[in-house]
């Protein structure tokens, strides 16, 4: 037999939302901020599609896209390799690699980003090229060893250009936070997975490739996707060794038309479409990660 009386109608009647207009809070819910950047991209894409100034602007920096993404992904490979052997080097219980590494991850997350690629561009390449010089020149000394040693020998500091010393500035700046995140990714992951390894014979190096790492990655993952946004934005720095990305683009851009407005709109836009579309990744991954799927 069905309830009666207020306990019946309680239950029946729904509960109003709070509010003088209920569905205010409905619109309350909408991702404004999306809708608002949604807006203002249509609007800019309509202004390069039919204003000239616009239109010249963006033609003029867009290829700057093509070296923006090649210098961050080429960095980033290399940070990921480099930052993986620090990482190792962080955990591993050799006083001597341990502390190499930690000078390493200290001393350059305690420099700002543009001094490091200025650093390694104009202090650490001229320096190793030298080394590879002096190398080649002793080399020439060995019979079996003269061609090697002559083609060391004849390298000249303006056969490394510009963008490949970029790269290697932001790779060597980048490096030291992955090792961050390789270090605490495999110290989340239980001491006893390594010490049951190791029971059923493996090397460290094994336990580490099979067993450690595959559980760590579903940890580092997001995190290394964070940070290769904020490469991507860090990329712009290069500008400073004359590297044609999209910053020196729009600089040049700048001093030969005088659009001020126009020229770091289009930059603007086309480094915030790179970052939403990349932290949409990162959010997309970590959803697959949670799920398992």
């Amino acid at each position: 037999m069905p309830e009666s009386g207020p306990q019946a109608v309680a239950e029946v009647i729904p509960r109003k939302e709070p509010g003088l207009i209920p569905w205010t809070t409905q619109l309350a819910r909408l991702p404004w901020w999306g809708l608002i950047l949604l807006l203002l991209g249509v609007a800019l894409v309509y202004a390069i599609v039919t204003v000239p100034n616009y239109t010249d602007a963006f033609y003029f920096i867009a290829p700057g896209l093509k070296i923006t993404l090649l210098v961050s992904v080429s960095a980033f490979t290399i940070a990921l390799v480099v930052g993986l052997v620090v990482g190792l080097g962080r955990i591993s219980s050799n006083p001597i690699v341990y502390n190499i590494s930690t000078f390493y991850v200290e001393v350059v997350r305690g420099i700002p980003m543009i001094v490091i690629i200025i650093y390694v561009a104009y202090v650490l390449v001229p320096i190793l090229v030298s080394v590879v010089h002096s190398l080649g020149e002793a080399l020439q000394t060995v019979p079996w060893l003269a061609n090697t040693g002559r083609a060391m020998a004849a390298l000249h500091i303006t056969d490394i250009n510009m963008l490949a010393r970029a790269i290697a500035g932001l790779a060597f700046g980048y490096g030291a936070y992955e090792a961050e995140v390789f270090r605490a990714g495999i110290q989340s992951i239980e001491k006893g997975q390594m010490e049951a390894a190791r029971s059923l014979g493996m090397s460290y190096f094994q336990a580490m490739r099979y067993v450690i790492l595959p559980q760590a990655i579903r940890v580092i993952l997001p995190p290394l996707g964070n940070d290769f946004i904020a490469m991507l934005k860090d990329s712009s720095l290069i500008s400073v060794l004359a590297v044609r990305d999209l910053t020196q683009l729009g600089k040049l851009n700048r001093s030969r038309t005088f659009r001020t407005f126009e020229t770091w709109n289009t930059v603007t836009y086309l480094y915030l479409s790179m970052t939403i579309l990349g932290s949409m990744g990162v959010k997309w991954l970590e959803r697959k990660l949670k799920t398992g799927v």
